[in-house]
């Protein structure tokens, strides 16, 4: 199934619930990208045991789909000079959450509490500021991406998954605020930058 072998099959079984994935992906070091940028599958996640954002959402829209659910991508958009953070959609009795691999202490896993994508996008919104600035920059987020339209190879490929990425980074977008009221917004303050320095892995 999947084309898996039989160990990353029994692996991505045993993560069965989002808070089993999101504990999976919990003890995976961050990919740092030491050797250079990487786009890996599931595939090569599981055989190098580290993961940033965007592998770490495609691992788990892997294993949502090998147990019966969609795998759904959720692209959040910063504004220039910031990183976009990549979430997995998942849904529960008609309620939204996601899970995330950060090495920040606050774009994590968000329990199914949200009517729409847009709350739960929402949710990200006060603690994606710039370290140098202190600005808010998350301004816009993707409609579920759902990576069904890319068959099965993406989750065995052994070449990093560019073109995927940068259909994700393509897809239609919603802005989070009117540009007039961007005027309005404050700063971080100085226990929220506090915060932003929280490090799960070092380099």
């Amino acid at each position: 199934m999947l084309n898996l072998t039989k160990s990353e099959l029994a692996i991505l079984r045993k993560l069965n619930t989002p808070i089993k994935i999101q504990d999976f992906l919990d003890t995976l070091p961050i990919n740092f990208e030491k050797k250079g940028n990487t786009n890996m599958s599931p595939r090569r996640v599981l055989r190098e045991k580290k993961a940033h954002c965007m592998e770490g959402a495609l691992l788990a829209a892997a294993a949502l789909w090998l147990n019966g659910q969609s795998p759904l991508l959720l692209d959040l958009k910063a504004m220039p000079h910031d990183d976009d953070h990549v979430v997995t959609l998942y849904k529960i009795n008609g309620l939204w959450g996601a899970i995330s691999k950060t090495n920040h202490a606050t774009l994590r896993f968000r329990d199914p509490i949200y009517k729409t994508v847009r709350e739960l996008a929402l949710s990200y919104f006060h603690e994606y500021f710039l370290e140098k600035n202190s600005k808010k920059v998350l301004y816009s987020y993707s409609k579920p991406f759902n990576l069904k339209r890319f068959g099965q190879n993406w989750i065995t490929s052994e070449e990093d998954l560019w073109d995927l990425a940068i259909d994700l980074d393509d897809s239609p977008h919603t802005r989070l605020f009117p540009k007039k009221n961007k005027k309005y917004f404050r700063k971080a303050d100085a226990m929220e930058r506090k915060a932003g320095k929280l490090l799960e892995w070092k380099k």
